[in-house]
């Protein structure tokens, strides 16, 4: 056995246990000191007292929520990335994301579902990815995996232009306000409701990608030598740009937009995955869990008040990697 044949195993039991590092010191992170494990155990039991309510409340919500969004995100990055054989697709192409914005943005701003209360913009974050979706889906038309994502772009700068609007007829600078600081990102003062709401989603939409394990492998040598291997290049391409958009458009519907996480995530697991598309979407998820549950402890560590918005920290650490990227392809090609 060759060291390139240990070499992902190995990498792989650092990777998460480095994801469940960075979950278990989310758990212990907090305004108050809480025993993590015996906090989790009256929890469990229903032991009343303040370690139970901190933890069961407060911040294991608030972990499990943000390395859901992160894997879903870094999931939804890696399967674009590979179906459109291009290192800069990003989740957010798919439209999904745009169209959940504007979902939760009617709430905002016309007071849609009035009784659902926080559940509100989620439902309807929902409902705009799905509309989104539908409407890339239908004019890309039986298209390939590239038109399926112009299709896409274009429905997003439609969503994006009619989010805007929204922001300029704001009724009032207090529901403007509401509304930017959804869109800017977070998982705090969200509950285990809301992963009621996300996981299935998260399930069928990572599903739907896991079996187009096999596509995402064969376009890497070429759309010829797929169609020769017996492998629909339109359906798979569908299936995969529904599945990253049921992923991209609930984590956005629940936290708002965290940008960069789904562009960046693949490119720090393909040498992991030995540039393999289908062996990149689990490390990918991982990598991505992980960079949202690191940003948010960061967030958290700020003064009192002065919490940076999760999305901000994500752009901030995102855009330098991403120049970074950019400079070393240039570097590449020349």
């Amino acid at each position: 056995m060759n060291f390139a044949e240990i070499r992902i195993p190995r990498a792989s039991f650092f990777l998460f246990a480095g994801l469940l590092a960075a979950f278990f010191l989310s758990l212990a992170i907090g305004s108050a000191p809480v025993p993590v494990l015996g906090g989790l155990f009256d929890w469990l039991i229903g032991q009343p007292g303040l370690p139970a309510l901190v933890m069961g409340e407060i911040r294991l919500p608030r972990a499990l929520l943000a390395l859901s969004v992160g894997a879903a995100l870094g999931l939804s990055g890696a399967a674009l990335q590979g179906l459109l054989r291009n290192p800069l697709a990003d989740p957010s192409l798919t439209g999904a994301s745009q169209g959940a914005a504007l979902g939760a943005a009617s709430v905002f701003y016309f007071g849609v579902l009035p009784g659902l209360g926080v559940f509100a913009p989620l439902l309807a974050g929902l409902a705009g990815a799905a509309l989104a979706l539908l409407l890339t889906l239908w004019l890309a038309g039986s298209g390939r995996p590239a038109l399926l994502l112009l299709a896409g772009l274009a429905i997003a700068s439609l969503s994006g232009a009619a989010l805007a609007a929204v922001l300029n007829f704001a009724p009032n600078p207090f529901a403007m306000q509401e509304l930017v600081f959804w869109l800017l990102g977070s998982v705090s003062e969200r509950g285990m409701a809301h992963l009621v709401f996300l996981l299935p989603a998260l399930v069928i939409g990572g599903a739907l990608i896991w079996r187009q394990r096999p596509l995402l492998a064969a376009l890497s040598l070429g759309e010829q030598v797929t169609a020769s291997l017996g492998l629909d290049v339109r359906r798979g391409g569908r299936i995969v740009v529904l599945g990253a958009a049921m992923l991209v458009g609930s984590a956005v519907a629940t936290a708002g937009n965290i940008g960069f996480v789904g562009l960046i995530a693949p490119h720090l697991a393909r040498p992991l995955a030995q540039n393999r598309p289908d062996r990149l979407l689990i490390p990918a998820a991982a990598i991505g869990a992980t960079l949202v549950l690191l940003a948010d402890i960061v967030a958290r560590l700020m003064p009192p008040g002065r919490e940076i918005r999760l999305g901000v920290l994500t752009a901030l650490i995102g855009a330098p990697l991403f120049i970074r990227l950019i400079w070393k392809m240039r570097r590449e090609w020349l």
